[in-house]
This record gives structure tokens, sequence and C-alpha cells, in this order.
């Protein structure tokens, strides 16, 4: 069983920067993949950021390139996703996932993948 907890959201203004974290307990995330998701009001769940066990692999949702970073340090058992250039359309919780991965290398884009899931944390951009 792992636990995840989310942190790091809060209000920024369009053009600003969060780093949400997922801290991880229970068990060692190094057999985990993970990802982020986010929902706004009244949209569905969407595919935010994936990485790999290893770290090494990672994937992004379209709107998420170039702007979003995601990453994990194991020896810490989290999980990080930085923010940049937000705009108000990025305004959403947003929730870690993890799962086991056989590979190294997997990465999963599919919420109905993951199993582990931590309870959100809110992320406002004001313009």
């Amino acid at each position: 069983q792992v636990q995840l907890v989310e942190s790091g959201g809060g209000l920024v203004q369009a053009g600003g920067s969060l780093r949400l974290s997922c801290a991880a307990s229970g068990r060692t995330l190094t057999s985990y993949a993970m990802g982020w998701f986010r929902q706004a009001p009244g949209k569905d769940r969407e595919f935010v950021a994936a990485v790999s066990r290893s770290g090494n692999n990672v994937y992004y949702g379209d709107s998420m390139k170039g702007r979003f970073t995601i990453s994990r340090d194991n020896a810490k058992n989290t999980m990080y996703l930085q923010m940049n250039s937000l705009s108000p359309e990025d305004t959403a919780v947003y929730y870690c996932a993890a799962r086991t991965a056989l590979y190294g290398g997997d990465y999963y884009y599919r919420g109905d993948d993951y199993l582990y899931w931590g309870q959100g944390t809110q992320v406002t951009v004001s313009s």
C-alpha cells in the first residue's frame, strides 16, 4: 500500500510558477511509475505528466509541453511537478498517482492505469 500526499498548490498570478510535490509513504517508490493529473470544476480529469520508475522517461499532455517539468527523487520518495508560465486555464485540483511498473522505462498516461492516488492540491491562477 502506498500513501500519496500532494503539496505546493496555491494562488498564483498568470505567468507565474509553482512547484508541486508528491510525497509517498508506506512503500519505496522505486517500483512505481507515477503521474500527475488535474481536474477543473465541471471538467473531466486530464492527464498532465508521467514519469517512469527510473525517472529517465517522461511524457506530457499536449498543453503542458514546454511549460511543465515532471521529476522524481526516489531517495526522498518524492515526485515533483514544476509548472511555469501558468495561465488561468491551469486552474484545477492536481492529483498525483502511482502504480507498480514491471520495467524501469514504462510510464502511463491513462488515469485508469493507476492504482494509488493522493487527495489533491488546489492550484488557482488569477488573470
